[in-house]
């Protein structure tokens, strides 16, 4: 069976793109899994473009399902 798994990196981007902090990524990643997403993805990259890490740490403990992080393979 599929199954389903938000990445919430877009939110992010428009935030980011609005300033403030509207959408809410970690709001983003509570509906996500209120309307039955098996898991919220993100993929944070070292410039913050999208994702950022503080996001990440802001996300873990209110999720309940899979927390899927991308990675990228750089030295640092």
């Amino acid at each position: 069976m599929t199954k389903l798994s938000v990445n919430i990196n877009k939110f992010a981007t428009l935030r980011n793109s609005r300033g403030g902090d509207n959408p809410n990524v970690v709001q983003a990643a509570i509906d996500a899994q209120r309307f039955g997403a098996n898991g919220v993805t993100v993929h944070p990259r070292p410039d913050e473009r999208h994702i950022r890490y503080n996001d990440v740490r802001a996300i873990k403990p209110i999720i309940t399902t899979e927390f899927n992080i991308e990675g990228n393979c750089t030295e640092q």
